[in-house]
């Protein structure tokens, strides 16, 4: 744990998924510091992009608890004031929540709650309506998130929130990468690949 404004976490492994999987379990690193603020996965479906953020999430919430982290020696966790998570689906017919409003629901709330000391997982960020609207408000999210100088990891699958965080300071794309010979996902996470 440290007071720097930043995660690294180096062979990072989900201690469930790496307890019940019968396949070799891939260790993935994740880095985020001053200069990059917001990283932005991006991969092929079932391909490992929200286990990246729920083992981040998970990671940091163990060493702020005083447990050891599965990790390697040089990991590095900010003490957060909180994390502010939108993974999944929460629509309700009873509410009136669709897919989309659900998650505008848990981002407002997001947006109104989080401070510079908050860390930020959001999953496929715009889905759940028209693509290009659906990726202009992913921008505008992200924009206010970096703004304020908080801690982002977010997924997509819209081209335009790719190309907005290559051109983008303090943003950085990473991706799961995906095996062409055998058309399937290795779960690996290379950073600075869209």
């Amino acid at each position: 744990v440290d007071e720097s404004d930043e995660i690294t976490i180096r062979d990072g492994r989900h201690p469930v998924v790496e307890k019940v999987s019968k396949k070799e379990y891939v260790s993935n690193d994740c880095m985020m510091s001053e200069d990059v603020n917001t990283l932005l996965i991006t991969g092929p479906n079932t391909g490992g992009k929200t286990v990246t953020l729920k083992t981040t999430g998970l990671l940091v919430l163990m060493a702020l608890s005083g447990l050891n982290i599965p990790a390697k020696e040089g990991s590095l966790v900010y003490i957060f004031d909180n994390i502010f998570v939108d993974i999944g689906d929460e629509q309700s017919i009873q509410d009136s929540l669709s897919t989309f409003s659900s998650h505008m629901v848990n981002i407002s709330n997001i947006l109104q709650n989080v401070t510079t000391n908050s860390l930020v997982l959001i999953d496929e960020l715009g889905s759940g309506t028209d693509p290009l609207e659906g990726a202009s408000l992913g921008i505008s999210i992200l924009e206010s998130l970096e703004k304020q100088n908080i801690l982002t990891i977010s997924t997509t699958h819209y081209p335009e929130i790719k190309e907005y965080a290559l051109v983008t300071k303090n943003f950085k794309n990473a991706s799961v990468e995906f095996d062409l010979d055998t058309l399937s996902p290795t779960y690996k996470l290379l950073i600075g690949v869209p």
